[in-house]
């Protein structure tokens, strides 16, 4: 007789990257460094590179994210005023200074004191890179989980819902968690997880390095796919 498949809550979870894999990701972050800034898409280079893009509400801890990521204290500049910094930013990483993949880090959005017609503007620029940047290969999203998923975000997942279903790579990293109870961890990740469309939900605080080990390698295996 065949035995029932596990349910869900005690299926076996996934198992945790080998920690020669994360020192081979988190080495690989630390050699990011700035290639160029553009204000709109036609003035960014095309490249031939797999690029991940960062993108989330101004506040929500993404550049912190990156700099934590990166191991790096400036990399990604963090505006006093949020909503301030309207660039794309790209960063190259490779080892041994042969650039293999792009870091993007988009404009936060939804900053309340930006002028309406700038914010309109930006959500032009994003909308078009995500949908048309052809070496994109993976978006993460930064979400405050004392928040929840805003509006803007909502509209982000369904402008790259068919990119995902084409197998776009796509990571939800819930921020500043640090800040909440586990009970509130828990029950953060459930919910973003059913909002996720078939990304990949993780808890993150740049603070107690939570979920940095997990977020590394994962970007790792974006852009080197195994054959």
């Amino acid at each position: 007789m065949t035995s029932p498949a596990p349910s869900p809550a005690t299926a076996t979870p996934p198992a945790a990257p080998a920690p020669d894999r994360i020192r081979a990701a988190l080495g690989w972050l630390h050699t990011a460094h700035f290639l160029t800034s553009a204000p709109q898409l036609e003035h960014l280079p095309a490249f031939d590179l797999p690029e991940i893009a960062f993108v989330g509400r101004s506040n929500a801890g993404k550049s912190t994210a990156i700099n934590t990521l990166t191991q790096q204290t400036r990399l990604a500049f963090a505006s006093k005023t949020p909503g301030r910094t309207q660039h794309i930013n790209l960063f190259g990483l490779g080892k041994q200074k042969v650039d293999d993949a792009v870091l993007a880090d988009l404009p936060g959005y939804g900053y309340a004191a930006v002028p309406r017609e700038a914010k309109l503007r930006w959500q032009r620029v994003m909308g078009n890179y995500l949908i048309t940047r052809e070496n994109l290969r993976g978006v993460v999203l930064m979400c405050d989980p004392r928040h929840g998923m805003t509006e803007l975000d909502e509209i982000l997942l369904e402008v790259i819902r068919p990119r995902v279903e084409q197998g776009l790579k796509f990571l939800i990293l819930l921020t500043k968690s640090d800040k909440l109870t586990r009970s509130d961890g828990a029950k953060a990740l459930s919910i973003m997880r059913l909002q996720a469309g078939g990304g990949e939900v993780k808890l993150f605080s740049a603070l107690k390095k939570q979920g940095v080990d997990e977020a590394a390698e994962l970007l790792w295996r974006w852009a080197h796919p195994e054959p």
